[in-house]
């Protein structure tokens, strides 16, 4: 049975929650991240939930055309190299730091796009890249680090990030199977992930229950979830509106992190947040008249 996202507020709804639930990676990638290897820990996630939802749609895996083949593919390896710069840089800077400096892709969509198309971008967006850099240097000193390589690699992922976005949002809008594209998109991510940790590291499985919490946590809601849909859920809309919506990404990743994780969060990284996210929702303000889409899962 096809489940039809009849209209972009219901696609923007869906991906509303695909981007809550992504934003609990970031705490529970940081626990983990102690005790086990980068790689090894993307690999377990993914090849779990690949595995569950290769269960779950094994008919419409079955099934699945070339071109939603190639399409999860592709999505699929540019969110590994979105993965490898966020979790290198998680293991180097607090998760509050890691989501706002990431979240700075929504800024970088639309200067990707105006290269592409070969147009300037408008008075406002260059404002709020403006606005975003003070926010970063308020972010830096509210942590009372220098910037050092664990935000440099933050900002890659947001580069990669950015990419990846305008990408899915080309691949989905043709006429894929968009939720069988996201499946192989984890399945890809997965194996990509496990290749790297045999050549890099000593895999291993989790251990104790905090390990194994985190990592179905990580697999189900995460990656099961959130991965999974957000190629559906853009599929209904456009890579602006997209990038609107990661702005939810920081403010609950730095919340779980005040609260789960005790990270500070003073005045000068509170200004940071709120310069950063009012560069993101400057950027990404919706234009008048654009039409509805309709997205078929």
């Amino acid at each position: 049975m096809k489940i039809r996202i009849s209209s972009r507020r219901q696609a923007e709804i869906l991906l509303s929650c695909v981007i809550i639930a992504r934003a609990t990676s970031y705490l529970f990638s940081k626990l983990i991240l102690t005790g086990m290897g980068m790689f090894n820990l993307m690999a377990v996630r993914f090849l779990l939930a690949f595995t569950i939802l290769a269960k779950l749609f094994f008919r419409r895996l079955k099934h699945i055309d070339r071109k939603s083949l190639v399409a999860g593919a592709i999505m699929g390896g540019m969110f590994f190299l979105v993965m490898t710069a966020e979790l290198t840089g998680l293991k180097r800077t607090a998760s509050g730091n890691a989501a706002f400096l990431e979240n700075t892709a929504i800024v970088i969509v639309p200067l990707l796009q105006s290269v592409v198309t070969r147009r300037l971008p408008k008075r406002s967006v260059i404002f709020s890249c403006f606005l975003s850099l003070i926010g970063v240097a308020f972010l830096e000193l509210g942590s009372g680090m220098d910037f050092g390589q664990g935000e440099m690699f933050c900002l890659l992922a947001a580069f990669f990030y950015a990419s990846t976005i305008l990408m899915t949002d080309h691949l989905t809008h043709g006429s894929i199977d968009a939720l069988g594209a996201g499946i192989i998109q984890v399945g890809v991510i997965g194996m990509l992930s496990l290749t790297a940790s045999l050549l890099l590291e000593s895999p291993r499985l989790p251990v104790g229950t905090m390990e194994w919490t985190g990592i179905l946590m990580l697999a189900i809601v995460c990656t099961g979830f959130g991965f999974t849909l957000q190629p559906v859920a853009q599929s209904g809309t456009t890579a602006d509106r997209a990038g609107m919506f990661c702005a939810l990404n920081p403010m609950v990743a730095t919340i779980l992190g005040i609260i789960f994780l005790h990270e500070a969060f003073t005045v000068q990284s509170a200004l940071g947040g709120a310069f950063i996210l009012a560069g993101i929702l400057l950027a990404e303000l919706p234009e008048q008249g654009v039409k509805k889409k309709a997205a078929v899962i």
